[in-house]
């Protein structure tokens, strides 16, 4: 008698039907798909910007700040001639420089950003006073810059020294921003913490 009342009442509680499997949340899944894609999305178009930039030695893609693109140019004041940046990013350090009147070049071997770096220049108008490569800076013949910037990772700056000091020509002036040469004497430097750049000359 109590089981046939029991039953009643769950009948009684569920319209008058038998009770069913849990009926799966749509809208639940709905919003896990829809985040699930939007991730993926991210992530396809940020991989491209943030892969290593240089085989060799990992460089992954980090933009320069505007105070060290400030400082960059404060020891390259009065310095005119051809300018190349090794590992060149977005490509503002170039940018920056053709508005100043040097004749810019950058090296970058992700080819996502050497196509972000050229568009960027033709809508400001620069593309005709600026220049991006896409190139293994190891394998660039340095001889033919005054001047060379380099936002580079510690781990390569030694290397990067010896292949400087093989290449470049007297009074060729160097700007190494985050870590220094390792030997190197610098000659003056802007900034401070992760903002500081090193000037160098190179001497015969």
């Amino acid at each position: 008698m109590n089981s046939v009342s029991e039953m009643d009442r769950v009948l009684d509680d569920n319209g008058g039907s038998a009770p069913t499997a849990t009926q799966p949340n749509t809208k639940g899944l709905l919003v896990a798909g829809i985040l699930c894609t939007s991730i993926a999305g991210i992530y396809a178009l940020t991989t491209p910007f943030v892969l290593p930039a240089l085989r060799r030695i990992c460089l992954p893609y980090v933009p320069a700040t505007s105070k060290q693109v400030s400082n960059v140019f404060q020891v390259l004041k009065r310095r005119q001639g051809k300018l190349v940046d090794l590992g060149s990013g977005d490509g503002r350090i170039v940018m920056e420089a053709a508005k100043r009147g040097f004749a810019a070049e950058g090296v970058e071997l992700n080819p996502w950003l050497v196509w972000y770096s050229r568009l960027s220049a033709r809508r400001l108008g620069l593309h005709d006073k600026t220049r991006f490569l896409r190139q293994d800076l190891w394998k660039l013949d340095l001889a033919k810059y005054d001047n060379i910037v380099i936002f580079g990772v510690e781990q390569m700056m030694c290397e990067l020294e010896k292949k400087l000091t093989k290449e470049l020509a007297a009074n060729t002036h160097v700007v190494a921003c985050r870590f220094p040469l390792p030997t190197w004497k610098p000659v003056s430097t802007a900034g401070k913490g992760v903002d500081t750049v090193w000037l160098y000359v190179r001497q015969r």
